[in-house]
């Protein structure tokens, strides 16, 4: 069976991906990061694709906790930012998490047609690349994307993701994917210092959730899936990781890659 990864980004990109394929949404900065933690944790977590339908989502639940962000302020009635650092420090982990980004959380929506939808961030991406490795033939990696702007926290995490299923024997299905692929496979963490998304960060006082980013790369060995409108942890330590990204090599030249997915 033909295995394939392509690498994407913005909400509006999820349609071409619909039908016979997984989406890892990444959002590193930060609605995946937040959703992992949140769950990591032990708490529930919903994510909505706008204040609206965040508002309207928690009335289903008993006292939940509204997080999040739209064009990058706490919107009016929320309890918290799309914080993972202040979710660290809550203790009322049985208080449902519903969860509202300017573009993440719209990609983990958009996604909801699809084969299956898994979250990325740098806690989780080598677990997160072994487990869908053999599970799914046709893997759709897409960036958030802030502005219009494909961030560089996004495209390092898609990058060390799509690297490892290439590396275990996954074609590229576009151009792009293997550039981005060559730009940052073995690139650290902190070479998103350069991103707007940084700047945003320390500009506004949230250098908390900018320390937490950087110092919690690989430090989950679990999967998270989105099911029924729920992110779920459905695998600890069930794959191996991922050889350090040093080691990786680069793609090779009898590698091809296609323009367009197919549909």
């Amino acid at each position: 069976m033909k295995t394939s990864v392509i690498i994407d980004y913005l909400p509006d990109s999820v349609w071409r991906y619909k039908r016979g394929w997984a989406v890892v949404a990444v959002d590193v900065i930060r609605a995946t990061t937040t959703a992992v933690t949140a769950v990591a944790t032990g708490r529930r977590c919903y994510p909505a694709p706008s204040v609206e339908a965040a508002l309207d989502l928690a009335k289903k639940f008993e006292n939940p906790v509204l997080a999040g962000e739209f064009a990058g302020e706490v919107p009016p009635s929320f309890e918290m930012d799309n914080s993972p650092s202040q979710l660290m420090g809550r203790t009322d982990i049985h208080r449902p998490l519903v969860l509202v980004s300017s573009s993440g959380t719209r990609v983990i929506h958009e996604a909801a047609g699809c084969e299956a939808t898994y979250l990325g961030c740098f806690r989780n991406h080598s677990v997160l690349t072994a487990y869908l490795a053999g599970r799914h033939p046709r893997v759709a990696v897409i960036g958030a994307g802030t502005k219009g702007e494909f961030r560089e926290e996004d495209q390092i995490c898609c990058a060390w993701i799509a690297a490892g299923l290439l590396s275990r024997g996954y074609s590229p299905e576009s151009l792009d994917t293997v550039e981005i692929v060559n730009r940052w496979r073995a690139a650290p963490a902190q070479a998103c210092l350069t991103s707007n998304s940084v700047g945003f960060l320390k500009r506004t006082g949230r250098h908390g959730d900018l320390e937490f980013i950087l110092n919690h790369v690989d430090d989950l060995q679990a999967v998270f899936r989105v099911e029924e409108g729920e992110v779920k942890m459905v695998a600890e330590a069930e794959a191996q990781a991922l050889p350090p990204r040093g080691l990786s090599q680069a793609p090779q030249a009898g590698w091809t890659a296609a323009r367009r997915p197919h549909a």
